[in-house]
């Protein structure tokens, strides 16, 4: 099985990385204050066009380390690779099944059958673990209705899986998963604790407050992760089953991501907030109406999803235990495989 190796967030407008014998080193004001051997660094991440060292890139490109350059509220700019990985049948394959909306739909139920079972979830988790909340009974919040009925909520979606496993064409799929994604989202400000923090729908571009915020930075940062892992398996991370295909979109890895958005999205905003891990004063509004994070508020986010990478679990469908960082490798090749016709069903991840 592949080893789960770290990614390297370089955050600092004056960092240089290079690389000396076998580790990269990360440099501030020439101090050194960072190093890790070579061996143990998956990606390199940079937020911004950070300065690396010619011999530093030439050296992932040979070694599969991925470079990527997001904004610094996480939009994607650009990838350095080496060659391209992955044989041609494997892609045909894909590129043929694409083709076919009923294969297509073989791939995109079980996708957003898992996504919306870890959306209901993470809602259920919340009723078990807040049982005093008000917002967890069955009956709606009359005063303010998008803030309540968690638990009714989740049995709507209860009902939605079964539909979602009928639904004949991509389109009807996509649109039991935009109902499913709507309730989520009325009802997503409920799980939060904290007073101050204000939820009231999902704002993308630009996040309008906080809460999307870190919601935008987390989906932009596993999006990274899962375009990496369909790179390494070699499929084709532009032609996806469920996502429609645009010039410069990753829709594979957008397709696989769905299944982890509430478990290495929506939980670690979640806990950011209700741990008091950060706080308003860790955001700005900008004239535009968007919301920003404070440069420690990015370190943050990423030291939280780190550890969560870290965390071990057993896989629902392997039943092998495999750091959580692991997960959207498994699930590209357990992909792979079901495209070639090695096994006769695509298992997605379904958090516990």
């Amino acid at each position: 099985m592949k080893k789960h190796l770290n990614t390297l967030y370089i955050t600092s407008d004056d960092a240089y990385v290079h690389k000396e014998r076998e580790t990269f080193v990360v440099e501030v004001d020439n101090k050194k204050v960072f190093q890790a051997p070579v061996h143990s660094i998956e990606n390199i991440v940079c937020f911004g066009f950070k300065a690396l060292s010619p011999a530093l890139m030439a050296f992932c490109a040979e070694n599969n380390v991925g470079i990527s350059y997001l904004s610094e509220n996480g939009r994607f700019l650009a990838r350095v690779s080496g060659a391209q990985q992955g044989n041609v049948l494997l892609r045909k394959a894909q590129y043929a099944m694409a083709d076919s909306e009923p294969r297509s739909l073989s791939i995109a139920r079980p996708v957003i059958a898992a996504k919306v079972a870890n959306y209901r979830n993470l809602l259920l988790r919340h009723k078990r673990n807040h049982p005093e909340d008000p917002n967890s009974d069955e009956s709606p919040n009359i005063e303010d209705p998008g803030r309540g009925a968690t638990a009714s909520v989740a049995a709507s979606m209860g009902s939605r899986l079964q539909d979602i496993q009928r639904a004949e064409t991509l389109d009807e799929l996509r649109g039991i998963e935009g109902e499913c994604a709507a309730m989520y989202f009325g009802v997503l400000s409920s799980l939060i604790t904290v007073e101050d923090f204000g939820f009231t729908t999902r704002s993308k571009r630009p996040p309008l407050d906080p809460a999307n915020a870190l919601l935008s930075f987390l989906y932009a940062i596993l999006a990274n992760d899962v375009r990496s892992a369909v790179e390494t398996t070699g499929l084709d991370p532009q032609v996806g089953f469920l996502h429609q295909l645009r010039s410069g979109r990753p829709s594979l890895a957008l397709d696989i991501m769905e299944e982890f958005r509430a478990y290495l999205g929506d939980r670690i905003m979640l806990n950011l907030i209700n741990l008091k891990q950060v706080s308003k004063k860790d955001f700005e509004i900008r004239e535009s109406g968007e919301v920003r994070m404070s440069d420690e508020a990015r370190k943050t986010v990423l030291a939280a999803y780190q550890k969560r990478k870290q965390e071990e679990i057993t896989h629902p469908f392997l039943g092998e235990k495999m750091t959580v960082g692991l997960l959207p490798h498994i699930q590209a090749q357990l992909l792979a495989r079901y495209v070639r016709g090695d096994i006769l069903e695509y298992p997605p991840f379904y958090m516990k």
